[in-house]
């Protein structure tokens, strides 16, 4: 069984790498997890625990964000997020996870090659990015990676770009734990105890983040993010 201290260290990793990139906690988190806990259990923990780290991403880089995208995003995320939430437990995870990771490759391939080619910046870019983001948070607890593909066709500043998905994560994470709440799914009482330990833990790793950001020239930022996004992609693919 993990105990405390590992599931702390791991989380000091995860919000490191999760603030840099604008996503990735849960993506670490929850293959981890799911060797030690029930999968609903860790995708639970994680989305207390991710929650956090997106209000910090709030905090931390509050001078920059574009309330136009939170709204555009947070629309439809909020309702994918519910429904994906809603029908989590019995899904067959397998098979759509690997569509994701392919499609997150493909995609981190483009950005790497070829920096001119992106997703349009349009408001039904805004609205998928967000219904798909949100459908996948809710259904397995990782969503940061695609509302990322997305949101990086708007070309943010690097401290716009991490508020934003931040403010984003809030909504949808806030939803979907009020689903799995409301549909009876609960921790064990010593998880909820290395709460206490977990999130001063996830506010350390970003601001460790926050100092590595300071530090990425804004040309080489989208590199960044597409270096996390195929990274991300392997993952689910190989090992969903």
């Amino acid at each position: 069984m993990i105990d405390i201290l590992g599931i702390a260290v791991l989380t000091l990793i995860a919000a490191t790498v999760g603030t840099v990139s604008g996503f990735g906690t849960s993506t670490i988190m929850i293959p981890v997890l799911a060797l030690f806990l029930p999968p609903a259990q860790a995708i639970f923990l994680v989305a207390v625990i991710h929650w956090f780290g997106d209000v910090w991403k709030v905090g931390l880089f509050r001078e920059g964000f574009d309330l136009h995208l939170i709204g555009l995003f947070g629309l439809t995320g909020l309702v994918a997020s519910y429904l994906g939430a809603t029908i989590s437990l019995g899904a067959s995870e397998s098979i759509l996870l690997r569509l994701l990771g392919v499609f997150l490759v493909v995609y981190a391939i483009f950005l790497l090659l070829e920096t001119r080619f992106k997703v349009p910046a349009s408001g039904f870019t805004a609205l998928s990015g967000g219904a798909l983001s949100g459908f996948f948070a809710g259904l397995f607890g990782i969503g940061g990676a695609i509302r990322s593909l997305f949101l990086t066709a708007f070309d943010l500043p690097k401290a716009v770009y991490i508020a934003t998905i931040g403010a984003i994560g809030v909504m949808v994470d806030s939803t979907r734990i009020i689903t799995y709440v409301a549909g009876g799914l609960r921790l064990p009482s010593h998880w909820l105890w290395g709460l206490l330990v977990f999130v001063p833990v996830s506010f350390l790793g970003a601001k460790i983040g926050k100092r590595l950001v300071d530090r990425i020239p804004q040309s080489f930022f989208r590199r960044v993010v597409a270096v996390f996004l195929i990274t991300a992609g392997l993952k689910l693919l190989l090992f969903p």
